[in-house]
Protein backbone atom coordinates (compact mmCIF):
# COMPACT_ATOMS: atom_id res chain seq x y z
CA UNK A 1 0.00 0.00 0.00
CA UNK A 2 0.71 3.98 -0.65
CA UNK A 3 0.35 6.32 2.00
CA UNK A 4 0.61 9.85 1.11
CA UNK A 5 -0.15 13.17 2.91
CA UNK A 6 -0.91 16.60 1.65
CA UNK A 7 1.00 20.35 1.41
CA UNK A 8 -1.20 23.04 0.58
CA UNK A 9 0.57 25.74 -1.84
CA UNK A 10 -1.56 28.23 -1.44
CA UNK A 11 -1.53 31.91 -1.77
CA UNK A 12 -3.76 32.56 1.19
CA UNK A 13 -2.86 30.66 4.56
CA UNK A 14 -5.53 29.10 6.92
CA UNK A 15 -6.34 26.31 4.34
CA UNK A 16 -8.91 24.36 5.60
CA UNK A 17 -8.50 25.64 9.32
CA UNK A 18 -4.63 25.07 8.40
CA UNK A 19 -2.83 27.69 11.49
CA UNK A 20 -2.27 31.43 9.08
CA UNK A 21 1.46 31.49 10.30
CA UNK A 22 3.59 33.96 8.14
CA UNK A 23 5.46 32.50 5.58
CA UNK A 24 2.94 29.97 5.17
CA UNK A 25 3.92 28.83 1.68
CA UNK A 26 7.46 29.82 1.76
CA UNK A 27 9.72 27.31 0.52
CA UNK A 28 11.36 26.98 4.02
CA UNK A 29 7.98 26.37 4.95
CA UNK A 30 7.16 23.74 2.64
CA UNK A 31 10.33 22.24 2.80
CA UNK A 32 10.02 21.52 6.39
CA UNK A 33 6.10 19.70 5.70
CA UNK A 34 7.56 17.91 2.85
CA UNK A 35 10.86 16.64 5.36
CA UNK A 36 7.81 15.74 8.08
CA UNK A 37 6.49 13.41 5.68
CA UNK A 38 9.93 11.84 4.91
CA UNK A 39 10.24 11.35 8.89
CA UNK A 40 7.02 10.41 10.01
CA UNK A 41 6.56 7.55 7.56
CA UNK A 42 4.76 8.94 4.09
CA UNK A 43 6.10 7.89 0.95
CA UNK A 44 5.08 11.48 -0.42
CA UNK A 45 2.38 13.88 -0.93
CA UNK A 46 -0.22 15.36 -2.64
CA UNK A 47 0.33 18.87 -4.45
CA UNK A 48 -2.86 20.48 -5.54
CA UNK A 49 -3.31 22.26 -8.87
CA UNK A 50 -5.61 25.64 -9.79
CA UNK A 51 -5.09 28.73 -11.60
CA UNK A 52 -4.83 31.49 -8.85
CA UNK A 53 -2.49 28.66 -6.62
CA UNK A 54 1.78 28.88 -6.95
CA UNK A 55 2.58 27.02 -9.65
CA UNK A 56 2.30 22.95 -8.74
CA UNK A 57 5.20 21.67 -10.77
CA UNK A 58 7.58 24.39 -9.67
CA UNK A 59 6.81 23.62 -6.00
CA UNK A 60 7.16 19.88 -6.28
CA UNK A 61 10.86 20.65 -8.26
CA UNK A 62 11.25 22.75 -6.00
CA UNK A 63 10.65 20.15 -2.88
CA UNK A 64 12.49 17.56 -4.92
CA UNK A 65 15.18 18.74 -4.95
CA UNK A 66 15.35 19.56 -1.06
CA UNK A 67 14.71 15.85 0.12
CA UNK A 68 15.50 12.27 -0.64
CA UNK A 69 13.11 10.12 -0.24
CA UNK A 70 9.79 12.81 -0.93
CA UNK A 71 7.69 11.61 -3.95
CA UNK A 72 5.62 14.56 -4.92
CA UNK A 73 2.33 13.90 -6.34
CA UNK A 74 2.10 17.09 -8.90
CA UNK A 75 -1.44 17.63 -9.92
CA UNK A 76 -1.64 18.76 -13.39
CA UNK A 77 -4.46 19.95 -16.05
CA UNK A 78 -4.47 19.08 -19.70
CA UNK A 79 -5.43 22.49 -21.11
CA UNK A 80 -2.45 24.45 -18.80
CA UNK A 81 0.32 22.39 -20.57
CA UNK A 82 0.83 20.86 -23.65
CA UNK A 83 1.49 17.30 -23.45
CA UNK A 84 4.50 17.08 -25.07
CA UNK A 85 5.66 19.80 -22.91
CA UNK A 86 4.59 18.30 -19.94
CA UNK A 87 6.17 15.12 -20.94
CA UNK A 88 9.62 16.66 -21.26
CA UNK A 89 8.91 18.85 -18.06
CA UNK A 90 7.97 15.63 -15.75
CA UNK A 91 10.33 13.09 -17.34
CA UNK A 92 13.51 15.83 -16.47
CA UNK A 93 12.22 15.66 -12.88
CA UNK A 94 11.53 12.22 -12.31
CA UNK A 95 15.59 11.70 -13.88
CA UNK A 96 16.57 14.05 -11.59
CA UNK A 97 14.62 13.23 -8.43
CA UNK A 98 15.87 9.65 -9.16
CA UNK A 99 12.57 8.10 -10.00
CA UNK A 100 10.31 10.00 -7.07
CA UNK A 101 7.54 12.06 -9.54
CA UNK A 102 3.68 10.97 -9.30
CA UNK A 103 1.65 12.35 -11.23
CA UNK A 104 -2.33 13.57 -10.65
CA UNK A 105 -4.35 14.23 -13.57
CA UNK A 106 -7.21 17.08 -13.27
CA UNK A 107 -9.89 17.65 -15.57
CA UNK A 108 -12.58 19.87 -13.80
CA UNK A 109 -13.36 22.99 -13.28
CA UNK A 110 -11.09 25.75 -13.44
CA UNK A 111 -10.62 29.35 -14.33
CA UNK A 112 -9.63 28.31 -17.80
CA UNK A 113 -9.76 31.39 -19.64
CA UNK A 114 -7.24 33.29 -17.01
CA UNK A 115 -4.51 31.00 -19.01
CA UNK A 116 -6.24 30.75 -22.25
CA UNK A 117 -7.90 27.32 -22.49
CA UNK A 118 -11.66 27.04 -23.48
CA UNK A 119 -14.36 25.65 -21.78
CA UNK A 120 -16.12 23.08 -23.24
CA UNK A 121 -18.59 20.41 -22.39
CA UNK A 122 -17.81 17.01 -20.02
CA UNK A 123 -17.45 14.87 -22.88
CA UNK A 124 -15.49 17.14 -24.45
CA UNK A 125 -12.89 17.92 -21.80
CA UNK A 126 -12.38 13.73 -20.59
CA UNK A 127 -11.88 13.16 -24.20
CA UNK A 128 -9.29 15.85 -24.43
CA UNK A 129 -8.00 13.90 -21.12
CA UNK A 130 -7.69 10.65 -23.19
CA UNK A 131 -5.98 12.12 -25.84
CA UNK A 132 -3.36 14.02 -23.33
CA UNK A 133 -2.43 10.66 -21.41
CA UNK A 134 -2.45 8.42 -24.53
CA UNK A 135 0.19 10.79 -26.06
CA UNK A 136 1.90 11.65 -23.00
CA UNK A 137 2.46 7.77 -22.83
CA UNK A 138 3.75 7.44 -25.84
CA UNK A 139 6.08 10.45 -25.86
CA UNK A 140 7.62 8.91 -22.66
CA UNK A 141 8.44 5.47 -23.65
CA UNK A 142 8.73 5.69 -27.44
CA UNK A 143 11.27 7.72 -29.65
CA UNK A 144 10.15 9.68 -32.78
CA UNK A 145 6.44 9.68 -31.99
CA UNK A 146 3.75 11.12 -34.84
CA UNK A 147 0.12 11.57 -33.34
CA UNK A 148 -2.95 13.41 -34.68
CA UNK A 149 -5.23 14.10 -32.89
CA UNK A 150 -8.87 16.05 -32.22
CA UNK A 151 -6.90 18.15 -29.61
CA UNK A 152 -2.87 17.62 -29.71
CA UNK A 153 -0.74 16.37 -32.51
CA UNK A 154 3.14 16.32 -32.97
CA UNK A 155 5.60 14.66 -35.41
CA UNK A 156 8.82 13.05 -34.82
CA UNK A 157 8.51 13.86 -31.43
CA UNK A 158 10.92 12.71 -29.00
CA UNK A 159 11.84 13.35 -25.67
CA UNK A 160 15.32 13.64 -25.17
CA UNK A 161 15.09 12.82 -20.98
CA UNK A 162 13.68 9.68 -20.45
CA UNK A 163 11.48 9.12 -16.83
CA UNK A 164 13.33 6.65 -14.92
CA UNK A 165 12.29 2.59 -15.59
CA UNK A 166 12.47 -0.02 -13.11
CA UNK A 167 10.54 -2.57 -11.77
CA UNK A 168 8.15 -2.90 -14.19
CA UNK A 169 7.58 1.12 -14.13
CA UNK A 170 8.13 2.99 -17.21
CA UNK A 171 7.21 6.12 -16.10
CA UNK A 172 5.91 8.06 -13.40
CA UNK A 173 2.70 6.56 -12.43
CA UNK A 174 -0.56 8.53 -13.46
CA UNK A 175 -3.55 9.00 -10.73
CA UNK A 176 -6.84 10.36 -11.65
CA UNK A 177 -10.32 11.15 -10.54
CA UNK A 178 -13.49 11.59 -11.50
CA UNK A 179 -16.94 10.17 -11.43
CA UNK A 180 -18.68 10.97 -14.10
CA UNK A 181 -19.60 8.27 -16.99
CA UNK A 182 -16.83 9.97 -19.58
CA UNK A 183 -14.62 10.59 -16.47
CA UNK A 184 -14.87 6.55 -15.46
CA UNK A 185 -14.01 5.31 -19.19
CA UNK A 186 -10.82 7.25 -19.49
CA UNK A 187 -10.00 6.06 -16.05
CA UNK A 188 -10.64 2.43 -17.08
CA UNK A 189 -8.65 2.81 -20.41
CA UNK A 190 -5.70 5.07 -19.72
CA UNK A 191 -4.93 5.80 -16.25
CA UNK A 192 -2.93 4.04 -13.57
CA UNK A 193 -4.67 5.01 -10.11
CA UNK A 194 -8.64 6.26 -10.08
CA UNK A 195 -8.65 8.21 -7.21
CA UNK A 196 -12.01 8.08 -5.38
CA UNK A 197 -13.10 10.65 -2.94
CA UNK A 198 -14.74 9.64 0.91
CA UNK A 199 -17.60 7.71 -0.10
CA UNK A 200 -19.40 5.01 2.06
CA UNK A 201 -18.03 1.49 1.33
CA UNK A 202 -20.90 0.44 -1.06
CA UNK A 203 -20.20 3.72 -2.94
CA UNK A 204 -16.89 2.69 -3.58
CA UNK A 205 -17.49 -1.11 -4.13
CA UNK A 206 -19.56 -0.16 -6.62
CA UNK A 207 -17.86 2.33 -8.59
CA UNK A 208 -14.89 -0.29 -8.65
CA UNK A 209 -17.01 -2.92 -9.99
CA UNK A 210 -18.06 -0.64 -12.36
CA UNK A 211 -14.42 0.45 -13.54
CA UNK A 212 -13.88 -3.21 -14.10
CA UNK A 213 -16.79 -3.64 -16.16
CA UNK A 214 -15.32 -0.81 -18.44
CA UNK A 215 -11.70 -2.26 -18.23
CA UNK A 216 -13.38 -5.35 -20.16
CA UNK A 217 -16.21 -3.49 -22.23
CA UNK A 218 -12.91 -1.19 -23.97
CA UNK A 219 -10.35 -3.38 -23.31
CA UNK A 220 -7.00 -2.05 -21.42
CA UNK A 221 -3.68 -2.03 -23.00
CA UNK A 222 -2.04 -1.24 -19.93
CA UNK A 223 -1.85 -3.53 -16.51
CA UNK A 224 -4.73 -3.25 -13.97
CA UNK A 225 -6.32 -0.27 -13.45
CA UNK A 226 -5.32 0.39 -9.25
CA UNK A 227 -7.36 1.98 -6.95
CA UNK A 228 -6.75 5.25 -4.41
CA UNK A 229 -9.16 7.07 -1.47
CA UNK A 230 -8.36 10.54 -1.14
CA UNK A 231 -10.24 11.49 2.56
CA UNK A 232 -9.91 13.81 5.75
CA UNK A 233 -8.75 11.58 8.80
CA UNK A 234 -9.31 13.28 12.02
CA UNK A 235 -7.66 11.37 14.65
CA UNK A 236 -7.23 11.50 18.46
CA UNK A 237 -6.19 9.63 21.44
CA UNK A 238 -9.89 8.59 22.19
CA UNK A 239 -12.51 8.13 20.10
CA UNK A 240 -14.53 10.91 22.40
CA UNK A 241 -12.04 13.34 22.14
CA UNK A 242 -11.99 12.84 18.20
CA UNK A 243 -15.79 13.08 17.76
CA UNK A 244 -15.49 16.15 20.14
CA UNK A 245 -12.81 17.78 18.07
CA UNK A 246 -14.80 16.96 14.70
CA UNK A 247 -18.29 18.57 15.99
CA UNK A 248 -16.50 21.36 17.58
CA UNK A 249 -14.62 22.27 13.96
CA UNK A 250 -17.62 21.86 12.29
CA UNK A 251 -19.63 23.96 14.40
CA UNK A 252 -16.86 26.92 13.96
CA UNK A 253 -17.52 26.08 9.80
CA UNK A 254 -21.19 26.86 10.31
CA UNK A 255 -20.29 29.77 12.23
CA UNK A 256 -17.90 30.68 9.63
CA UNK A 257 -19.53 29.89 6.02
CA UNK A 258 -19.55 32.04 3.02
CA UNK A 259 -20.08 31.81 0.02
CA UNK A 260 -18.66 28.24 -1.58
CA UNK A 261 -17.45 28.27 -5.22
CA UNK A 262 -20.02 26.86 -6.90
CA UNK A 263 -18.68 25.32 -9.24
CA UNK A 264 -17.81 22.60 -7.10
CA UNK A 265 -21.92 21.67 -7.73
CA UNK A 266 -21.14 20.85 -11.13
CA UNK A 267 -18.73 18.14 -10.38
CA UNK A 268 -20.33 14.71 -10.17
CA UNK A 269 -18.10 13.23 -7.71
CA UNK A 270 -18.69 16.61 -5.31
CA UNK A 271 -21.93 16.27 -5.81
CA UNK A 272 -22.14 12.65 -4.77
CA UNK A 273 -20.15 13.62 -1.37
CA UNK A 274 -23.01 16.43 -0.47
CA UNK A 275 -25.47 14.08 -1.27
CA UNK A 276 -24.38 11.62 1.38
CA UNK A 277 -25.89 13.62 3.91
CA UNK A 278 -29.92 12.97 3.42
CA UNK A 279 -28.60 9.29 4.20
CA UNK A 280 -27.23 10.56 7.79
CA UNK A 281 -24.73 12.69 9.44
CA UNK A 282 -22.42 8.87 10.43
CA UNK A 283 -22.20 6.55 7.64
CA UNK A 284 -20.13 3.27 7.76
CA UNK A 285 -19.22 3.65 11.70
CA UNK A 286 -17.53 7.21 11.39
CA UNK A 287 -17.42 8.81 7.89
CA UNK A 288 -18.59 12.30 8.88
CA UNK A 289 -20.69 13.77 6.33
CA UNK A 290 -21.37 17.67 8.32
CA UNK A 291 -18.56 18.88 6.83
CA UNK A 292 -20.20 19.31 3.34
CA UNK A 293 -22.99 21.26 4.97
CA UNK A 294 -20.84 24.00 5.91
CA UNK A 295 -18.01 24.59 3.17
CA UNK A 296 -16.00 21.11 2.78
CA UNK A 297 -14.98 20.93 -0.60
CA UNK A 298 -13.60 17.76 -2.20
CA UNK A 299 -11.63 15.35 0.61
CA UNK A 300 -12.68 17.90 3.44
CA UNK A 301 -16.61 17.04 2.25
CA UNK A 302 -16.45 13.69 4.19
CA UNK A 303 -14.31 13.06 7.09
CA UNK A 304 -13.38 9.28 8.66
CA UNK A 305 -13.18 10.34 12.81
CA UNK A 306 -11.88 8.20 15.67
CA UNK A 307 -9.00 7.23 17.49
CA UNK A 308 -6.13 5.49 15.74
CA UNK A 309 -7.43 2.16 16.05
CA UNK A 310 -11.16 3.07 14.91
CA UNK A 311 -9.39 4.90 11.50
CA UNK A 312 -6.96 2.11 10.73
CA UNK A 313 -9.91 -0.51 10.74
CA UNK A 314 -12.13 1.42 8.40
CA UNK A 315 -8.92 2.34 5.92
CA UNK A 316 -7.99 -1.33 6.22
CA UNK A 317 -12.24 -2.17 5.10
CA UNK A 318 -11.63 0.18 2.26
CA UNK A 319 -8.24 -2.24 1.48
CA UNK A 320 -10.29 -5.12 1.39
CA UNK A 321 -12.20 -3.85 -1.29
CA UNK A 322 -9.09 -3.01 -3.47
CA UNK A 323 -7.74 0.62 -2.69
CA UNK A 324 -4.24 0.38 -2.60
CA UNK A 325 -3.49 4.03 -2.17
CA UNK A 326 -4.35 6.38 0.69
CA UNK A 327 -3.73 10.26 0.31
CA UNK A 328 -4.80 11.30 3.66
CA UNK A 329 -4.81 14.85 5.29
CA UNK A 330 -6.29 17.12 8.56
CA UNK A 331 -5.06 20.42 9.39
CA UNK A 332 -3.09 22.14 11.04
CA UNK A 333 -1.14 19.89 8.69
CA UNK A 334 2.26 20.62 10.73
CA UNK A 335 0.81 18.53 13.80
CA UNK A 336 -0.89 16.46 11.71
CA UNK A 337 1.29 14.90 9.35
CA UNK A 338 3.34 13.82 12.44
CA UNK A 339 -0.23 12.66 15.10
CA UNK A 340 -0.73 10.36 12.08
CA UNK A 341 2.14 9.09 10.65
CA UNK A 342 3.15 8.03 14.10
CA UNK A 343 -0.39 6.35 15.67
CA UNK A 344 -1.83 5.90 12.60
CA UNK A 345 0.42 4.28 9.63
CA UNK A 346 1.88 1.86 11.91
CA UNK A 347 -1.01 0.23 12.47
CA UNK A 348 -1.63 0.24 8.93
CA UNK A 349 1.71 -1.15 7.86
CA UNK A 350 1.16 -4.60 9.98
Amino acid sequence: MTFLWYIPNQVDPGHRGDDAVQGHNSIERLTELARLTEDHGWSGALLGTGWGRPDTFTVATALAARTTTFRPLAAIRPGYWHPAHFASAASTLDQLSGGRLLINIVSGQDNLAAYGDSEGDQPQRYARTKEFLQLVRRLWTEEDVTFAGEYFSVTGSTVATRPVVRDGRPHPRLYFGGASDAAQRVAATDADVQLFWGEPLDGIAARIARLRELEDELGREHPPLEFGLRITTLVRDTSEQAWADAEAKVAKMAEQQGSRDRRWFQAVGQQRLIDLAERGEVLDDNLYTAPGKYGGGGAGTTWLVGSPDDVAKSLRRYRDLGITHFILSDTPYREETIRIGDQLLPLLEQ
